[in-house]
């Protein structure tokens, strides 16, 4: 939002969304003006989950399918370290991968990052909390993901060389990206809506891990320049369809890694048999 806009009514309407102190969101505030976007996430309570679906027609709206991979070390050593690795297999569609860093500081990301169009630098933010992160992503042929999970192929080769090389930065001693344990199959659907009185489009990502459980996000993209009039107006949706913004707020990467922690890390052992031999990290 322009500055002659972010005045003390502009945020406090927006605080309605973030739920911050003045001084985090003052600050939350400034950074925007150093990112490329900003992306809105509220997670539902699981008691919610029903009625945020049947307000929104949730089930009405055409679904992207897709099947959700996270990688990291057996010890979860790279999440520690402010890196998340995914991975997501999508049917009929081009299958994608990315390696993102938070929290990162905008002035200290390298310029050929930045001018790179498969990198964005973006705040994410949910009632409480924010991160600037920073991801590299790629698209990838469509079955690509799926081939690897069936020890088809390297995990290498769902990177290109600009993300193993990323990437390859924050791996302990002699790590190698084939070495890593993969988490998942998440089975996702994504889908698209735009609410009354909203200006713009609302995803909805429902996840159901392994056991049964399930995630509900719900999320919208802004310009920086429009970060708190978009904050405002998803309150406001949100709370005219019933939904509590002020439970507790959880990502759905950090939701995985809780749920893997005391999971087998079987892609470990299949990842090392596979060997390291194969297709090289693409161009």
């Amino acid at each position: 939002m322009a500055a002659a806009a972010a005045g003390p009514a502009a945020m406090r309407a927006a605080q309605k969304f973030w739920q911050l102190p003045d001084d985090d969101l003052h600050a939350l505030v400034k950074l925007t003006r150093q990112v490329d976007r900003v992306e809105l996430k509220f997670v539902v309570p699981t008691a919610a989950h029903q009625r945020a679906c049947d307000v929104f027609e949730i089930a009405s709206t055409k679904a992207r399918r897709q099947r959700v991979y996270y990688l990291d070390t057996p010890d979860r050593l790279l999440h520690r370290r402010g890196v998340v690795v995914r991975v997501r297999s999508t049917g009929g569609r081009p299958d994608d991968s990315v390696v993102k860093l938070r929290p990162v500081v905008p002035a200290n990301v390298p310029a050929h990052l930045r001018r790179s169009k498969q990198f964005v630098v973006e705040v994410d933010g949910m009632p409480g909390a924010y991160v600037c992160s920073a991801a590299l992503r790629t698209r990838l042929d469509a079955g690509d993901v799926q081939r690897a999970m069936a020890r088809r192929g390297p995990l290498r080769a769902l990177f290109t060389k600009q993300q193993a090389k990323l990437l390859a930065a924050h791996l302990p001693g002699s790590g190698h990206i084939d070495d890593l344990a993969v988490l998942g199959p998440i089975e996702a659907r994504r889908h698209r809506f735009r609410p009354e009185g909203f200006d713009r489009v609302l995803q909805a990502e429902r996840w159901t891990f392994p056991d049964g459980s399930r995630l509900l996000e719900l999320s919208a993209r802004s310009a920086p320049e429009a970060a708190l009039c978009a904050a405002a107006r998803m309150s406001t949706v949100l709370r005219r369809h019933g939904l509590d913004l002020t439970g507790p707020q959880q990502t759905k990467t950090r939701t995985t890694l809780d749920f893997f922690s005391t999971a087998p890390t079987a892609g470990h052992a299949a990842r090392k048999r596979a060997g390291r031999s194969g297709p090289r990290p693409r161009r």
